[in-house]
């Protein structure tokens, strides 16, 4: 516990670090007896943790180089902006979550103008997939480094990058998550048929992945049913995409269930068996959950002219985290129905592959086990660095 009054600048660039940020706000005010005060930007998570954002934290939600690019004089604007606001308002230390095109930047130039001031960035950069460079690079301007994998603390050190400590992640917390592990894991797998098998259609939450993926997936659903006719098909999206999805599947002989909305996609994951999904945060959220799943990608054009620098040997975080193969992956053209329904008929039934994926799973879950919430071990890390650079 600590007695001052604390002011806290954070910069949330998308939903999910907007969340950790909410979560980070709450643990520090059951930390900090005095005033916590905010200034930065993020959405409705931090908003209702008394944050009023500089601009509409929306705009920063780009994936891939070729968005960035696009939409760069806006950012580059947003960065001034955002940097500007921060040296005004003198904060006690800086939180930057994630998003490192924009909030590194903003970071960079912030600590230029107030070199004193301690500076935590939460979600450690994927130093370990690509540009590895950048590991050493964020020293001058980053001094320490929350990460959400237990295996970035190791890399960020043999990389020359800032102390860098694992806090955790949310969704090992999360009580979705806990609450659909649970009622996968009373499913008695010896029960599993898959002529009556239910299956997730998770194609992602961006219009740029969706258009790429979902024929793929209805073409797979279709061959599923055509070997299995009693197999269900399961498709929960976000609200800013049902329009897009509807538009997709609408001459699709074989229509998945589509539900909208937070609540209907926990019930769709209770429910699944299998699942086919977009490569990114939901196939850790699946592994969490007990779910096999099948990841598959498929990259903008700068990314596919850009992947002799990528490092990784897997996209898969459930794999990065076991250290061994767990989930299977297909990329780009590789992408095929016939191998995708294939994969899905091993992971509806009492398979070796079902069961092996499922022991991997576990084993994740033991090495991101944490003995307190991240959104508390992060605070604490945080006042620790705090106290460091400004003692008292």
């Amino acid at each position: 516990m600590t007695g001052r009054s604390l002011k806290l600048a954070v910069i949330a660039g998308e939903v999910s670090g907007d969340l950790l940020g909410a979560d980070l706000v709450k643990s520090l005010r059951s930390l900090v007896t005095g005033e916590l005060s905010l200034v930065g930007v993020g959405g409705e998570g931090l908003e209702a943790e008394g944050l009023v954002s500089l601009f509409d934290y929306s705009e920063l939600s780009i994936m891939g180089i070729s968005q960035v690019l696009a939409r760069l004089p806006k950012l580059i604007l947003r960065i001034r902006q955002t940097a500007a606001a921060i040296v005004a308002a003198r904060p006690d230390i800086l939180v930057v979550i994630d998003s490192p095109d924009f909030t590194h930047r903003v970071a960079r130039i912030v600590r230029k103008s107030l070199p004193d001031l301690p500076i935590v960035n939460y979600v450690c950069p994927s130093v370990w997939a690509w540009k590895q460079e950048r590991a050493v690079k964020m020293r001058p301007y980053v001094d320490h480094v929350l990460a959400v994998l237990p295996f970035e603390p190791e890399v960020m050190k043999r990389l020359g990058g800032p102390p860098t400590t694992y806090v955790g992640h949310r969704l090992a917390s999360d009580a979705n998550v806990l609450s659909v592990r649970g009622r996968q894991a009373a499913k008695q797998d010896d029960a599993l048929n898959t002529d009556t098998a239910t299956c997730l259609l998770l194609p992602g939450s961006r219009g740029s992945e969706i258009r790429r993926l979902l024929p793929d997936f209805g073409e797979t659903a279709a061959q599923l049913r055509a070997r299995h006719p009693g197999m269900r098909f399961l498709l929960p999206t976000v609200p800013k995409q049902e329009a897009l999805v509807r538009e997709i599947i609408v001459s699709w002989a074989v229509k998945p269930e589509i539900s909208v909305g937070a609540a209907a996609k926990w019930q769709a994951f209770a429910a699944a068996d299998a699942a086919l999904a977009a490569s990114g945060t939901v196939i850790l959220e699946l592994g969490l959950c007990g779910i096999p799943v099948i990841s598959t990608y498929k990259a903008d054009w700068i990314i596919r002219l850009m992947h002799k620098r990528i490092k990784i040997w897997t996209a898969a975080i459930p794999n990065l985290v076991a250290d061994y193969p767990v989930v299977p992956e297909y990329l780009n053209e590789a992408i095929k129905p016939g191998a995708l329904l294939r994969w899905m008929e091993r992971l509806t039934a009492p398979t070796p592959e079902r069961m092996a994926m499922l022991d991997g799973f576990r084993t994740v879950w033991q090495r991101m086990a944490t003995e307190r919430p991240p959104g508390e071990s992060a605070a604490r890390v945080v006042l620790q660095v705090l106290n460091e650079k400004k003692p008292g």
